[in-house]
């Protein structure tokens, strides 16, 4: 494939707010002829740099994700497509201000999908599995404008960080009172 048209159809995608890409949906989406012609173009696209390959099964196209603000929860949602996934436990609770750590470049998401951590050139990515239903995980997550992941209310972050066993000595307990008490929840989003 012409590193032209491979252009043109991924800025097509990106124009639509999509910049993460797995490796199936590349190749449902550029139609190669055969598995030897798809990966030749996707190191020929790595090579020119038009594409970048952050972790095994995702490309990014780099021009339009440089200034992307949720770069790890953009690959945190490919990664799990097909699972109810969202940010929770220590990212949540940061974003919350009930925890002092910053979590920067490390993303703690809760999914239905297996555990597993991955390491990417953005930063750690750690997915712990749940039981918790569709209905439980829509209810007690909010879903914010530009953001792929929903995030856990503060309430259900820090019970998913009880329900894990994770350190629960570093939560604020009398922040996260005063914001369940108040319903007043502002999320920190300086990612």
């Amino acid at each position: 494939m012409k590193q032209k048209f491979l252009i043109d159809r991924l800025e097509l995608l990106a124009n639509n707010g999509i910049y993460v890409f797995s490796t199936k949906m590349l190749e449902s989406y550029l139609l190669e002829p055969s598995q030897i012609s798809f990966k030749k173009t996707l190191k020929r696209a790595i090579q020119s740099e038009i594409l970048e390959h952050p972790c095994r099964g995702v490309y990014i196209l780099r021009k339009n994700f440089k200034t992307y603000a949720y770069k790890l929860e953009a690959i945190a949602a490919t990664l799990r497509a097909g699972h109810y996934s969202y940010v929770s436990l220590e990212s949540a609770l940061s974003e919350y201000s009930i925890i002092s750590q910053m979590t920067l470049n490390h993303l703690t998401v809760m999914t239905t999908g297996r555990s597993q951590t991955y390491k990417t050139n953005y930063g750690i990515i750690e997915f712990t599995h749940t039981f918790r239903d569709e209905f439980d995980i829509l209810k007690n997550t909010v879903q914010q404008q530009g953001r792929p992941l929903r995030i856990a209310l503060p309430e259900f972050a820090y019970t998913d960080l009880k329900r894990v066993k994770r350190n629960l000595e570093m939560v604020d307990i009398n922040v996260l009172k005063d914001i369940v008490n108040e319903k007043n929840i502002s999320i920190r989003t300086s990612r």
